[in-house]
Protein backbone atom coordinates (compact mmCIF):
# COMPACT_ATOMS: atom_id res chain seq x y z
CA UNK A 1 0.00 0.00 0.00
CA UNK A 2 1.28 3.46 -0.87
CA UNK A 3 0.13 6.49 1.06
CA UNK A 4 -1.78 9.14 -0.84
CA UNK A 5 -1.85 12.81 0.20
CA UNK A 6 -4.31 13.28 3.00
CA UNK A 7 -4.14 9.73 4.31
CA UNK A 8 -3.62 9.24 8.04
CA UNK A 9 0.08 8.46 8.34
CA UNK A 10 -0.45 7.32 11.93
CA UNK A 11 -2.00 4.13 10.58
CA UNK A 12 -0.71 1.47 8.22
CA UNK A 13 -1.87 -1.68 6.53
CA UNK A 14 -1.94 -5.01 8.30
CA UNK A 15 -3.30 -7.03 5.45
CA UNK A 16 -6.60 -5.36 4.55
CA UNK A 17 -6.95 -3.82 8.00
CA UNK A 18 -5.68 -0.38 8.99
CA UNK A 19 -3.88 -0.48 12.35
CA UNK A 20 -1.88 2.07 14.37
CA UNK A 21 1.56 2.29 12.76
CA UNK A 22 3.29 1.72 16.07
CA UNK A 23 1.53 -1.60 16.56
CA UNK A 24 2.23 -3.29 13.22
CA UNK A 25 5.72 -4.58 14.06
CA UNK A 26 4.43 -6.37 17.14
CA UNK A 27 1.52 -7.83 15.19
CA UNK A 28 3.85 -9.09 12.46
CA UNK A 29 6.15 -10.54 15.11
CA UNK A 30 3.20 -12.43 16.59
CA UNK A 31 2.31 -13.83 13.15
CA UNK A 32 5.79 -15.21 12.64
CA UNK A 33 6.03 -16.50 16.20
CA UNK A 34 2.96 -18.54 15.33
CA UNK A 35 4.07 -19.79 11.92
CA UNK A 36 7.77 -20.40 12.72
CA UNK A 37 7.44 -24.12 13.63
CA UNK A 38 5.90 -24.95 10.24
CA UNK A 39 7.33 -22.09 8.21
CA UNK A 40 9.51 -24.08 5.82
CA UNK A 41 6.88 -26.77 5.25
CA UNK A 42 4.22 -24.14 4.60
CA UNK A 43 6.46 -22.33 2.11
CA UNK A 44 6.63 -25.50 0.03
CA UNK A 45 2.87 -26.05 0.25
CA UNK A 46 1.89 -22.43 -0.41
CA UNK A 47 4.10 -22.01 -3.47
CA UNK A 48 3.92 -25.62 -4.69
CA UNK A 49 7.68 -25.67 -4.27
CA UNK A 50 8.26 -22.66 -6.52
CA UNK A 51 9.80 -20.58 -3.73
CA UNK A 52 12.91 -22.74 -4.06
CA UNK A 53 13.22 -21.81 -7.75
CA UNK A 54 12.60 -18.13 -7.04
CA UNK A 55 15.24 -18.09 -4.31
CA UNK A 56 17.74 -19.85 -6.55
CA UNK A 57 17.25 -17.18 -9.24
CA UNK A 58 17.52 -14.50 -6.55
CA UNK A 59 20.78 -15.92 -5.23
CA UNK A 60 22.21 -16.04 -8.73
CA UNK A 61 21.30 -12.37 -9.14
CA UNK A 62 23.11 -11.55 -5.88
CA UNK A 63 26.19 -13.29 -7.32
CA UNK A 64 28.02 -13.95 -4.02
CA UNK A 65 31.78 -13.35 -3.86
CA UNK A 66 34.38 -14.41 -1.34
CA UNK A 67 35.53 -10.87 -0.56
CA UNK A 68 32.03 -9.53 0.15
CA UNK A 69 29.74 -9.11 3.14
CA UNK A 70 26.00 -9.59 2.66
CA UNK A 71 23.45 -8.10 5.03
CA UNK A 72 20.37 -10.32 4.82
CA UNK A 73 17.32 -8.52 6.19
CA UNK A 74 14.19 -10.42 7.27
CA UNK A 75 16.32 -13.54 6.93
CA UNK A 76 13.79 -15.83 8.57
CA UNK A 77 15.04 -19.40 8.77
CA UNK A 78 18.07 -18.59 6.63
CA UNK A 79 17.40 -19.73 3.08
CA UNK A 80 19.11 -16.71 1.49
CA UNK A 81 21.83 -16.37 4.13
CA UNK A 82 22.85 -20.02 3.81
CA UNK A 83 22.38 -20.08 0.05
CA UNK A 84 24.70 -17.10 -0.37
CA UNK A 85 27.41 -18.79 1.69
CA UNK A 86 27.09 -21.99 -0.33
CA UNK A 87 27.61 -19.94 -3.50
CA UNK A 88 30.77 -18.34 -2.15
CA UNK A 89 29.78 -15.25 -0.13
CA UNK A 90 32.57 -14.43 2.31
CA UNK A 91 30.44 -13.28 5.25
CA UNK A 92 26.74 -12.95 5.98
CA UNK A 93 24.99 -10.88 8.63
CA UNK A 94 21.68 -12.67 9.06
CA UNK A 95 19.01 -10.48 10.68
CA UNK A 96 15.32 -10.63 11.45
CA UNK A 97 12.91 -8.81 13.75
CA UNK A 98 11.65 -12.18 14.96
CA UNK A 99 13.99 -14.00 17.35
CA UNK A 100 12.21 -17.34 16.94
CA UNK A 101 12.75 -17.38 13.18
CA UNK A 102 16.37 -16.31 13.62
CA UNK A 103 16.99 -19.12 16.12
CA UNK A 104 15.83 -21.63 13.53
CA UNK A 105 18.18 -20.07 11.01
CA UNK A 106 21.06 -20.31 13.47
CA UNK A 107 20.28 -24.00 14.09
CA UNK A 108 20.32 -24.66 10.34
CA UNK A 109 23.63 -22.83 9.95
CA UNK A 110 25.17 -24.87 12.78
CA UNK A 111 23.96 -28.12 11.25
CA UNK A 112 25.35 -27.09 7.85
CA UNK A 113 28.74 -26.15 9.31
CA UNK A 114 28.38 -22.52 8.19
CA UNK A 115 28.08 -20.82 11.56
CA UNK A 116 31.62 -19.39 11.57
CA UNK A 117 30.93 -17.26 8.49
CA UNK A 118 27.71 -15.83 9.91
CA UNK A 119 26.63 -13.24 12.39
CA UNK A 120 23.07 -13.21 13.75
CA UNK A 121 21.16 -10.24 15.15
CA UNK A 122 17.58 -9.31 15.92
CA UNK A 123 17.20 -6.18 13.80
CA UNK A 124 14.38 -3.89 12.77
CA UNK A 125 15.08 -3.27 9.07
CA UNK A 126 13.84 0.31 9.46
CA UNK A 127 16.73 1.11 11.84
CA UNK A 128 19.76 -1.02 10.98
CA UNK A 129 22.44 -0.86 13.71
CA UNK A 130 25.38 -0.77 11.28
CA UNK A 131 27.66 2.11 10.23
CA UNK A 132 27.21 3.93 6.95
CA UNK A 133 28.88 2.29 3.96
CA UNK A 134 29.70 -0.94 5.78
CA UNK A 135 28.41 -3.84 3.62
CA UNK A 136 28.78 -4.83 -0.01
CA UNK A 137 25.26 -6.14 -0.63
CA UNK A 138 21.87 -6.07 1.07
CA UNK A 139 19.12 -8.62 0.47
CA UNK A 140 15.55 -8.96 1.65
CA UNK A 141 13.38 -11.86 0.50
CA UNK A 142 9.64 -11.96 1.23
CA UNK A 143 10.09 -9.53 4.10
CA UNK A 144 9.64 -5.99 2.81
CA UNK A 145 5.86 -6.28 2.61
CA UNK A 146 5.73 -6.96 6.37
CA UNK A 147 7.61 -3.76 7.25
CA UNK A 148 5.65 -0.77 8.50
CA UNK A 149 7.62 1.95 6.70
CA UNK A 150 8.97 0.39 3.53
CA UNK A 151 10.56 3.64 2.39
CA UNK A 152 12.61 3.70 5.61
CA UNK A 153 13.87 0.17 4.92
CA UNK A 154 15.00 1.18 1.45
CA UNK A 155 16.78 4.29 2.76
CA UNK A 156 18.51 2.25 5.46
CA UNK A 157 19.59 -0.36 2.91
CA UNK A 158 21.20 2.34 0.80
CA UNK A 159 22.82 3.95 3.84
CA UNK A 160 24.70 0.83 4.91
CA UNK A 161 25.84 -0.07 1.40
CA UNK A 162 29.37 0.79 0.35
CA UNK A 163 29.69 2.87 -2.83
CA UNK A 164 29.35 0.34 -5.62
CA UNK A 165 27.20 -1.87 -3.39
CA UNK A 166 23.87 -3.30 -4.48
CA UNK A 167 20.45 -3.89 -2.94
CA UNK A 168 18.28 -6.89 -3.85
CA UNK A 169 14.64 -7.54 -3.00
CA UNK A 170 12.59 -10.66 -3.77
CA UNK A 171 8.90 -10.11 -3.11
CA UNK A 172 5.43 -11.00 -4.29
CA UNK A 173 4.16 -8.66 -6.97
CA UNK A 174 1.44 -8.29 -9.61
CA UNK A 175 0.39 -10.82 -12.22
CA UNK A 176 1.02 -9.81 -15.80
CA UNK A 177 -2.12 -11.60 -17.05
CA UNK A 178 -5.27 -10.22 -15.44
CA UNK A 179 -7.30 -13.26 -16.48
CA UNK A 180 -5.32 -15.35 -13.98
CA UNK A 181 -6.27 -13.16 -11.02
CA UNK A 182 -9.45 -15.10 -10.09
CA UNK A 183 -7.48 -18.36 -9.91
CA UNK A 184 -4.72 -16.71 -7.91
CA UNK A 185 -7.24 -15.12 -5.54
CA UNK A 186 -9.01 -18.43 -4.98
CA UNK A 187 -5.72 -20.10 -4.12
CA UNK A 188 -4.65 -17.26 -1.83
CA UNK A 189 -7.87 -16.63 0.07
CA UNK A 190 -9.61 -19.99 0.06
CA UNK A 191 -6.93 -22.66 -0.14
CA UNK A 192 -4.00 -21.15 1.80
CA UNK A 193 -5.89 -20.39 5.03
CA UNK A 194 -7.28 -23.93 5.00
CA UNK A 195 -3.79 -25.37 4.54
CA UNK A 196 -2.59 -23.10 7.35
CA UNK A 197 -5.38 -24.31 9.62
CA UNK A 198 -4.65 -27.95 8.92
CA UNK A 199 -0.83 -27.95 8.84
CA UNK A 200 0.07 -25.07 11.17
CA UNK A 201 -3.16 -24.84 13.18
CA UNK A 202 -3.31 -21.17 12.22
CA UNK A 203 -5.65 -19.94 9.48
CA UNK A 204 -5.57 -16.28 10.53
CA UNK A 205 -1.84 -15.79 10.01
CA UNK A 206 -2.04 -17.18 6.50
CA UNK A 207 -5.06 -15.00 5.77
CA UNK A 208 -2.90 -12.00 6.76
CA UNK A 209 -0.01 -13.21 4.59
CA UNK A 210 -2.32 -13.50 1.57
CA UNK A 211 -3.72 -10.02 2.20
CA UNK A 212 -0.25 -8.55 2.67
CA UNK A 213 0.65 -9.65 -0.85
CA UNK A 214 -2.29 -7.74 -2.30
CA UNK A 215 -1.48 -4.52 -0.44
CA UNK A 216 2.18 -4.55 -1.50
CA UNK A 217 3.28 -2.12 -4.25
CA UNK A 218 3.43 -3.42 -7.80
CA UNK A 219 6.65 -3.67 -9.80
CA UNK A 220 6.73 -0.09 -11.12
CA UNK A 221 5.69 1.45 -7.81
CA UNK A 222 8.37 -0.38 -5.88
CA UNK A 223 10.98 0.58 -8.48
CA UNK A 224 10.00 4.23 -8.01
CA UNK A 225 10.29 3.83 -4.23
CA UNK A 226 13.81 2.45 -4.66
CA UNK A 227 14.78 5.49 -6.72
CA UNK A 228 13.21 7.83 -4.18
CA UNK A 229 15.37 6.18 -1.50
CA UNK A 230 18.49 7.16 -3.45
CA UNK A 231 19.22 3.88 -5.19
CA UNK A 232 20.38 4.14 -8.80
CA UNK A 233 20.24 1.96 -11.89
CA UNK A 234 17.09 0.40 -10.44
CA UNK A 235 15.67 -2.57 -12.31
CA UNK A 236 13.30 -5.46 -11.77
CA UNK A 237 12.62 -8.89 -13.20
CA UNK A 238 9.24 -10.59 -12.88
CA UNK A 239 9.15 -14.34 -12.33
CA UNK A 240 6.29 -16.81 -12.84
CA UNK A 241 4.20 -14.27 -14.72
CA UNK A 242 4.57 -11.62 -12.05
CA UNK A 243 3.71 -13.71 -9.01
CA UNK A 244 7.03 -12.50 -7.64
CA UNK A 245 9.65 -9.99 -8.79
CA UNK A 246 13.31 -9.35 -8.10
CA UNK A 247 14.16 -5.66 -7.67
CA UNK A 248 17.70 -4.33 -7.50
CA UNK A 249 19.45 -1.00 -7.23
CA UNK A 250 22.94 0.34 -6.73
CA UNK A 251 24.59 2.82 -4.40
CA UNK A 252 27.00 4.49 -6.79
CA UNK A 253 28.43 7.19 -4.52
Amino acid sequence: MCYEPGMDTNTTDFGYTQVPAGEKAGMVRAVFDSVAPKYDVMNDLMSLGLHRVWKRVFLNAIAPRANETLLDLAAGTGDISLGALKLGMGRVISTDINAEMLTRGRDRATAAGRINAMQFAVVDAEAIPLPDRSVDKVSIAFGLRNCTHKDAVLREARRVLKPGGRFFCLEFSRLAINALNPIYDAWSFKVLPRIGARVANDADSYQYLAESIRTFPDQETLAAMCRDAGLERVSYRSLSGGVVAIHSGWRLA
